[in-house]
């Protein structure tokens, strides 16, 4: 007689083929979920939008602000330090599957507002944007690591840059979770 392995084979290899023209999604309730026609975001549950979400008081003044290169040199910064981050063998699963058109959005808010270069954060507090999320310490190296690069390619000096990084550390409580 057949031992299991050999009956599950056979059974395996006996099974018809599926259509070729099922919806996969719809035999499973996988419902679409549309991105917003203006932001192209996908929708979030309601929150308390406030500037203490951002996690940080601004720095006074527009010093830290002009360090960075106003609101066009903290969005280059952004979008690099995203580049950098999705590119990055260490860490570039911590953003699969996430919006990344919002986070594009919010990130360079926190900075905007951080650095007090005339924004209002919009985004969820720390704790509840990495809710689940599972961020590791090596995890958060490696992105502070792709922050200062883009730091740095930006031409923001190291001064500043040690500034905007004291503002953002203690954050890293909210954000690690494992």
């Amino acid at each position: 007689m057949f031992s299991n392995a050999a009956t599950i084979a056979l059974a395996l290899l006996f099974q018809q083929a599926p259509d070729e023209n099922v919806d996969w999604d719809a035999e499973f309730g996988v419902e679409e979920v549309e991105r917003d026609p203006v932001t192209g975001e996908l929708p979030v549950e309601d929150y308390e939008q406030s500037n203490a979400n951002a996690g940080a008081t601004p720095f006074s003044g527009d010093g830290m602000a002009q360090a960075f290169g106003g609101q066009d040199g903290i969005r280059r910064i952004t979008d690099r330090l995203i580049a950098l981050n999705t590119a990055d063998p260490r860490i570039a699963a911590v953003f699969e599957g996430h919006d990344m058109v919002r986070l594009r959005r919010v990130l360079f808010e926190q900075f905007c507002y951080i650095l007090n270069a005339g924004c209002t954060y919009t985004g969820r507090d720390m704790k509840d944007s990495h809710s689940g999320m599972g961020t590791t310490r090596g995890d958060m190296n490696a992105l502070v690591e792709n922050l200062q690069r883009a730091m740095r390619e930006e031409g923001v000096g190291f001064r500043a840059q040690n500034r905007f990084l004291s503002k953002l550390a203690p954050m890293s409580g909210d954000v690690i979770t494992r």
